[in-house]
Parts: structure tokens; sequence; C-alpha cells
């Protein structure tokens, strides 16, 4: 009869049998996930380069067509901001402004003209804060479509490095 240490130790042989059988194939497809990995990262940086020197190739054009992108929405903006009733104030309030400077010239030139002493003073233009605040908003506006725009350009880019374009 085989002793308890005898059995123990049939047991334990026959563990590590089973267990080479097993660590073998995984030790194998370790090394393959391994490998697959590198290539991956070969493969994405490959990529990468080949985009990054088509981003540096086309980059004039393509910061071109963006600057010109806002042509027609510049035309339309003006067209519809012509009509805006209070954007007609705004430009007749702002003409005011001329007027009274037109006005100034012409005393300064009378003066001289009459050999007088001038009295009339330069013209002081003066900030109009409503202009300001518009142009913070619309700017404020526009950063953010820049942020998509950017956004945009980064998903591109990773769907080009990744192959999923």
């Amino acid at each position: 009869m085989a002793t308890e240490i005898e059995k123990a130790a049939e047991r334990v042989a026959k563990l590590r049998a089973q267990a080479e059988k097993v660590s073998a194939p995984l030790a194998d497809a370790e090394a393959q996930l391994r490998a697959a990995h590198e290539a991956e990262l070969v493969r994405r940086a490959e990529r990468a380069a080949v985009y990054n020197r088509q981003v540096v190739e086309t980059w004039r054009e393509r910061a071109d067509a963006a600057a010109h992108s806002g042509d027609t929405a510049r035309e339309t903006f003006l067209e519809a901001l012509a009509v805006e009733p209070w954007f007609a104030a705004y430009v007749e309030y702002r003409a005011a402004r001329h007027k009274r400077g037109h006005v100034l010239t012409e005393a300064q030139r009378a003066e001289t003209a009459l050999g007088e002493v001038p009295t009339v003073p330069e013209q002081r233009w003066y900030d109009a804060r409503m202009l300001e605040e518009i142009v913070s908003h619309a700017d404020s506006k526009a950063a953010a479509l820049g942020v998509e725009f950017d956004q945009e350009l980064s998903d591109k880019r990773e769907a080009y490095i990744s192959g999923t374009d």
C-alpha cells in the first residue's frame, strides 16, 4: 500500500504535468499578445508619421481654406445686420459722432481762413460699449466653434492612426 507521502507526491506529479500542459499554450498566447501589441504600436507609429507628413505638406492650403471658410458667413451676417432696426439706430448714433466731427472741422477751417485764434476743439472719439459687448459675445461663440473644430481634427487624426477612418 502506498503511503500518504507517496500518494501526495504522485498527486503533485500529476498536477505538475497538467500545469505544464496548460502553461505552455498560455505562455505562447501571452507571447502572441505581446507581439500583437508591439505590432500595433509600430503600425500606429507608422500611420502617425504618414498623417503628420500629410499635415506638414498640406497645412498652408488647409489654413487658407479655414481662413476663408467664413467669407460667405460674413457676407450673410452683414446683409442680415443691415436690415435690423437696432443696427440702423446704432449706425445713426455713430453717424451723429461723424457729423459733429465734420462740423468741427468746417469751423476750424473757417477760423483759420479768417485768421482768427483757434477756439474750436478737436474731435474727441469715445468708446461705445455696445460694439465691444457684441464683439466680445461673438468672440466667445467663435472660440467655442474653434474648440469643436479642434476636436474634429483630433478625432480625424486618431481615426487615421487607428485605421478606423
